[in-house]
């Protein structure tokens, strides 16, 4: 739209010469728009119309089936769309782990060996478990520890709004900004990297946070925990919040202090709540992904399960070994979902 409007103005600087080219501008303008608004009206008005056919048909057929079929007969869409999306590539994807990517031979298991046994694999799930153990063990502390500080404090939305704020911005976005904060040069020279220049600074060496393995790893680590502490406090503060007042009230009036009143009444009373926020990030570092290909592509010993799959399939052309790493984490991640669906139902009851 900007567009035709810039090739408007222009025409019209021209002065009336150019009148006839400005009214086909116009009317491509129009006929564009009147497009648009057909697609939206046919499509949400074919989609409304299906449902109210459907409906009809169902509600024709005797009570003991039109009961039964009704809401399949509305669920149905989301049922196609999922097979489409999510079934089928994954089912794809099993029957693939069991060829050779080159030659499309079929190997059996020898894909999912590799996966276990590669050296570059087992490096991968290390560095993984690292991911899962530090990133959630400290976003989620950090996030209740702010929550359960800054409660009902004047300055809590201050707070909040600042340390959520990280989490409007993507993986990548951040991975960008972070390199900009680990930025290295050698000693001596001009240090552009705020960490380094703070060790200049203060007469330390300057460190190469991305490519010195001892530390890249947590210098990576701690670029997903500044992301999601923010999500982690939002939703613990929400819990927190939700404990009744009369019984931190009690416990004041029998003695407990601060400390026992977080320990054996703020932690068991939200504990469901905790460990749906650290099931939810164990998924999310289980596939991380962006952070590992924008900070080092995976190289200098930083290796995870996705970026391994990503090369094995797309720089190696292995389509077997890359399908076989995706299932194998495919499996990861489906325990972990399964313990949050069946806590979900249990709070429900």
């Amino acid at each position: 739209m900007a567009c035709f409007f810039s090739k408007l103005i222009c025409y019209e600087s021209l002065g009336k010469k150019e009148i006839q080219s400005v009214t086909e501008v116009m009317m491509e303008f129009w006929a564009r728009l009147l497009n648009v608004v057909l697609a939206i009206a046919i499509g949400c008005g074919g989609v409304i119309g299906l449902f109210y056919l459907a409906n009809i048909g169902i509600n024709a057929l005797p009570k003991p089936w039109n009961r039964r079929l009704l809401p399949w007969v509305y669920i149905s869409p989301a049922l196609l769309l999922l097979s489409a999306y999510l079934i089928l590539p994954t089912v794809q994807t099993f029957y693939l782990s069991f060829f050779d990517g080159r030659s499309q031979n079929f190997v059996g298991v020898q894909n999912y060996i590799f996966a276990f046994s590669d050296p570059a694999m087992l490096e991968a799930f290390r560095n993984n478990l690292l991911w899962l153990t530090l990133v959630t063990g400290v976003s989620v502390s950090l996030g209740l520890i702010i929550a359960v500080l800054v409660d009902k404090v004047p300055y809590e939305p201050i707070i909040k709004s600042l340390i959520f704020l990280p989490m409007a911005i993507s993986f990548v976005g951040a991975s960008v900004i972070w390199r900009f904060i680990y930025a290295y040069k050698p000693a001596g020279a001009d240090q552009i990297g705020i960490l380094n220049a703070l060790l200049v600074t203060f007469g330390f060496e300057p460190v190469g946070w991305i490519v010195e393995q001892s530390v890249n790893n947590f210098a990576l680590i701690a670029i997903m925990i500044w992301l999601y502490t923010g999500f982690a406090m939002v939703i613990l503060s929400s819990a927190v919040k939700g404990i009744p007042e009369e019984v931190i009230e009690a416990a004041r009036i029998d003695g407990a202090n601060s400390w026992q009143i977080f320990w054996r009444i703020t932690i068991p009373m939200i504990r469901s709540t905790i460990l749906v926020v650290s099931t939810t990030i164990i998924i999310l570092v289980l596939k991380v992904f962006d952070i590992v290909f924008v900070m080092t592509g995976g190289n200098f010993g930083t290796e995870v399960i996705a970026s391994r799959m990503i090369k094995e399939m797309f720089n190696y052309r292995n389509f077997g070994r890359g399908s076989a790493i995706a299932i194998v984490l495919l499996i990861f991640i489906i325990p972990v979902m399964v313990s949050n669906i069946r806590r979900f139902r249990a709070q429900e009851r």
